[in-house]
């Protein structure tokens, strides 16, 4: 990426919390300027910043907005560039999660899963691109591996992430050669807070995982990383960061 002197400004979406804060601890622990945003977690999101801020003075601010408001984007995108001057990065991190038992599937889980999971990233990536293109910056959608092998009871989460798999190879090639566009599929990294899965289906999922053993919000980090600042020669990729749990699914 052109970065300036001072490091890439990178947008990171739902990075008050979990995988989305871990992204942008190794983003900044790499020089990044980091816009956190956030929906509801403020309170996590400004202690992140304050943690970055006391180590990079200006290194990071918050930025609030629900995804799910398209219209708000171009705003955030705006509200980013007068705050830092530049855009350099994306990361479509912000996703919900949760099972829909076909029969039961209501607009208010399509809206939801597929605005946050789908819609959002592309509109997002639609108000930032004229911006990366300038700065031959780069995008990267945190995907899922059940986007091409679904998980049962979760047919509507998986549909949107196979959509956004898709979604990240088209952009890849609308907005080649100035701005590459990858994805990170990840597997078990970090259960779920509201306890979806079950003691006996967290030990089958793990047994299924060549590793044998949970992943970190570290190793999806570590991936987003070297995507955005040591790949130059990628775009268009979806890499999966699993145990290698699909290559046997």
């Amino acid at each position: 990426m052109n970065t300036s002197s001072q490091g890439p400004v990178v947008l990171v979406t739902g990075a008050a919390r979990r995988v989305g804060a871990e992204i942008a601890r190794h983003l900044h622990g790499a020089g990044a300027l980091l816009a956190i945003h956030c929906r509801n977690s403020r309170a996590d999101a400004d202690a992140l910043v304050q943690s970055f801020n006391r180590q990079r003075p200006g290194s990071a601010q918050v930025f609030q907005a629900d995804l799910l408001d398209t219209d708000c984007l171009p705003g955030l995108v705006a509200e980013v560039l007068e705050t830092f001057g530049a855009l350099d990065a994306l990361v479509n991190n912000a996703s919900s999660f949760f099972p829909t038992a076909l029969g039961h599937i209501g607009e208010g889980a399509w809206t939801d899963l597929i605005g946050s999971n789908l819609k959002a990233p592309l509109f997002l990536s639609q108000a930032v691109a004229p911006h990366l293109k300038i700065r031959r910056g780069a995008i990267v959608n945190i995907v899922d591996i059940h986007a091409e092998r679904p998980l049962k009871g979760y047919p509507l989460y998986c549909a949107a992430k196979a959509g956004l798999l898709g979604l990240t190879r088209a952009l890849a090639m609308e907005l080649a050669p100035e701005v590459r566009v990858n994805g990170v599929s990840p597997g078990a990294i970090e259960w779920p807070d509201d306890g979806q899965f079950s003691p006996e289906e967290r030990d089958a999922i793990v047994a299924h995982t060549l590793l044998g053993r949970v992943g970190s919000p570290a190793d999806i980090a570590r991936t987003v990383r070297f995507l955005l600042l040591d790949a130059p020669y990628v775009t268009g990729q979806i890499i999966a960061v699993d145990g290698g749990r699909s290559a046997h699914l």
